[in-house]
């Protein structure tokens, strides 16, 4: 993951905040280190914090952190992170900001990203052959612009010399791992104790409650078909095989529907397309017929009456 071996050295850590950064990903990333070195009586972690164009950058909630220029030389530091939230789509033709990963990069510099930070080193293609996550709001408008990148639905992701996360409090997790990889589990587990963060999950943990928790249901059938329904917007799956997938016939399975969801099979796999779609509007540059599409929907026009009969608007009005 690194470049230095020397375990009796400060860690330098770079945190690129791009405007709207996520408040709380941010402070899980650093407060733990600030814990380090607060344990250790000793600078652990060195920290600097970047950005551009001003000498301030603005968080989720408006909380202003100090911030340096861009780095000239990735020298300078053992891992960058970037951290960004909100809309990390609307940076993809920020040229000077993807150049600079890419030089970065290019000089072997440990690179990750936390909540939206991924966008970004994806858009500079420093994501292709490596494993990566990151947060579930961003990962269908990311997977639509690049086919090719899959990420996967976990708290965060260390593969070689990139490293994701997929923000919220997870970096607390993420930055246990870091923390117990240089100084031990002991040491670790102080440091998270510090924050009454007693319960450490590992890298494959969630992101989002289960499909139990959210819809309330223990149905096992049901909750399969559930999970199928978010797995295939694009090309969504038939009642009947729904039903054989559930073990039921395909009149039980409008009564499991009505009886826990009071909806029925349509209403809900509707819903949970057309909540695609909005997802895809915010999070995403792709047009209102790409959008359609990669929802199930035969064309733009079908795909605007439903949302709006369900919303109360229109998609290019939520875009706007």
């Amino acid at each position: 993951m690194t470049r230095r071996d020397d375990r009796d050295d400060a860690f330098r850590i770079g945190f690129l905040l791009l405007p709207g950064f996520a408040l709380m990903s941010f402070a899980s990333a650093v407060e733990p280190l600030r814990a380090a070195n607060l344990l250790a009586g000793k600078t652990l972690y060195e920290m600097r914090f970047f950005g551009a164009d001003t000498e301030m950058a603005q968080s989720s909630v408006g909380v202003l952190a100090p911030i340096e220029p861009p780095p000239r030389s990735a020298l300078e530091l053992d891992l960058l992170l970037v951290v960004a939230g909100g809309d990390p789509a609307r940076y993809l033709g920020n040229v000077a900001l993807v150049g600079f990963l890419r030089r970065m990069a290019r000089s072997g510099l440990a690179l990750g990203g936390i909540s939206g930070g991924p966008f970004l080193l994806a858009a500079a293609g420093l994501l292709a052959d490596r494993r990566f996550t990151v947060h579930w709001e961003h990962a269908a408008a990311l997977s639509e612009r690049w086919p090719d990148l899959i990420p996967e639905r976990v708290r965060f992701v260390i593969d070689r010399d990139r490293i994701t996360c997929g923000g919220g409090v997870a970096p607390l997790d993420l930055m246990h791992a870091l923390i117990e990889d240089r100084h031990g589990p002991d040491f670790a587990r102080a440091v998270s104790d510090w924050f009454l963060h007693r319960h450490v999950d590992p890298p494959t943990g969630p992101q989002r409650s289960s499909t139990a928790a959210r819809y309330g249901i223990r149905h096992a059938g049901l909750i399969a078909v559930l999970e199928r329904m978010e797995a295939s917007v694009e090309e969504p799956t038939s009642r009947a095989e729904m039903a054989r997938l559930a073990g039921v016939s395909e009149r039980h399975l409008d009564r499991l529907f009505a009886a826990n969801l009071n909806s029925s099979f349509q209403q809900e796999y509707l819903r949970i397309r057309l909540e695609r779609g909005r997802s895809l509007l915010r999070q995403s540059p792709m047009k209102i017929a790409e959008i359609a599409l990669a929802c199930g929907f035969s064309g733009a026009s079908q795909f605007s009456r439903a949302f709006r009969r369900l919303y109360g608007e229109s998609p290019s009005g939520v875009r706007k």
